[in-house]
């Protein structure tokens, strides 16, 4: 979406593109994504920032929100494709981030717990009935979101279709 984001007349300077280690557990990335999120307010001189997650980078990017004083610095925060409660797939998956994503984990039953969209930040979810990753369907919906379901696309499709792309540029504007 970054591409997008700068054609419609988006600083570059104002569009980070942040990856992580998909192996570690999610709180490491989250702890890295605060500094990621410091080091673009010193950059920018913003006093915060949109969050544009998905995939597990929901996960991650909630756990820094609740856990780690980021809804003090997320405007708004996007996830497309978030497996918020947990999906079935992740039983056919290893590791911290895949135990992470089975529904009913301890992670995900923490980061569930009270408020899932804790602050002022301005939350928003899109899911597909067509995602074969995410099972079941409603895992991506929070408490307190603007949840949306978009066309039938695939887990992948949700970053680059031109619908979604309108939708979450009107919600971070």
């Amino acid at each position: 979406m970054a591409g997008r984001f700068e054609a419609d007349g988006w600083p570059t300077s104002h569009l980070d593109q942040w990856t992580y280690n998909a192996t570690q557990p999610n709180a490491t990335t989250a702890a890295q994504l605060a500094d990621e999120v410091e080091r673009v307010l010193g950059l920018t001189g913003a006093t915060k920032v949109d969050v544009i997650t998905h995939s597990m980078g929901a996960l991650s990017s909630r756990y820094y929100l609740k856990n780690l004083g980021g809804a003090a610095k997320a405007d708004a925060w996007v996830s497309l494709a978030g497996p918020n409660h947990g999906t079935d797939t992740a039983q056919w998956c290893g590791g911290a981030p895949c135990i992470e994503m089975r529904p009913g984990s301890d992670f995900l039953s923490a980061l569930n717990s009270g408020d899932e969209t804790p602050g002022s930040s301005r939350y928003a979810t899109w899911g597909s009935p067509c995602d074969s990753v995410i099972s079941p369907k409603s895992s991506v919906a929070l408490s307190g979101a603007v949840n949306s379901t978009t066309a039938c696309l695939n887990h992948s499709a949700l970053r680059t279709d031109q619908t979604v792309y309108g939708e979450v540029m009107a919600h971070v504007r």
